[in-house]
């Protein structure tokens, strides 16, 4: 046992403690990470594809109350009859639509005999860098509409809504995030209009039916935890075996060794 001690030696002690801390990452933190994103994505897809061909449903079917919101029926196609309130209009910058930077366009909008919901209204493309270019605003009676349910983003850390050349911009779609700054209560999803729709502007297109690189990242994580401590094993099984082979070459030989060894030569 006392040839196997130098595994107890700082250096050897270091990398266990680091190949163990990676290994738990890989299991705990990163597989996880990607292969929710794939389960996310797949359910997107699934949610998508099942929307192509089924007919639109009265929102109020879907979001009965001012405090609704239906994540399981993301993008399904609704109808809405309601006005829109251009006065609480807000607009989500840095968006990215076919590979260029918009910004979509957000009203609230009042459903007859329903909730107040957010409506993106589709995306404008920025003038002279960022400036917001003009647009026409949505339609002031009452209209009705057709768009996509959609689930409420997340509110991203350290980018606060801001107001530039008196309008509202924020850095995602988010209603609770929207209702605080504007003041009229929003239910939980948003609509996102489709094509052709009263006060709509660019369709936001949908996204592709791929399902990523998410499921083989997730496993390749997996196998890099699984193969780092196998690869410290090797290492100790390689050091174990140079340093015999170094003891071996060192030994004194003996009387007994050299007749043996001339022995052997003569047969």
């Amino acid at each position: 046992m006392r040839r196997l001690t130098f595994l107890l030696r700082p250096q050897w002690l270091a990398l266990y403690v680091v190949v163990i801390a990676f290994a738990y990452l890989c299991f705990t933190v990163l597989a996880p990470w990607q292969l929710g994103k794939n389960t996310k994505t797949s359910r997107e897809n699934a949610q998508i594809a099942a929307s192509l061909d089924a007919d639109p449903v009265p929102l109020t079917t879907l979001l009965p109350h001012q405090d609704s919101a239906a994540p399981d029926q993301q993008w399904k196609r609704v109808t809405a009859t309601g006005r829109y309130l251009n006065d609480a209009q807000v607009l989500a910058r840095l968006r990215v639509i076919d590979g260029d930077p918009a910004f979509e366009v957000l009203v609230p909008f009042a459903v007859d005999g329903g909730p107040t919901v957010l409506v993106d209204r589709g995306y404008v493309k920025p003038v002279q860098g960022t400036a917001v270019p003009p647009f026409d605003a949505a339609p002031t009676g009452t209209v009705t509409i057709t768009a996509r349910l959609r689930d409420a983003e997340g509110v991203p850390a350290g980018k606060a809504p801001f107001r530039d050349a008196g309008v509202q911009q924020v850095y995602s779609i988010n209603p609770d995030q929207i209702s605080a700054l504007t003041g009229v209560p929003l239910a939980g999803s948003y609509l996102q209009l489709v094509d052709g729709q009263p006060g709509g502007l660019g369709a936001v297109p949908l996204p592709r039916l791929d399902a990523g690189p998410f499921l083989s990242y997730g496993i390749q994580w997996i196998a890099f935890g699984i193969i780092a401590p196998i690869g410290v094993g090797y290492f100790v099984y390689a050091e174990v075996k140079a340093r015999r082979q170094e003891k071996a070459a060192a030994a004194p030989v003996t009387p007994e060794d050299k007749l043996a060894d001339r022995y052997g030569r003569r047969r």
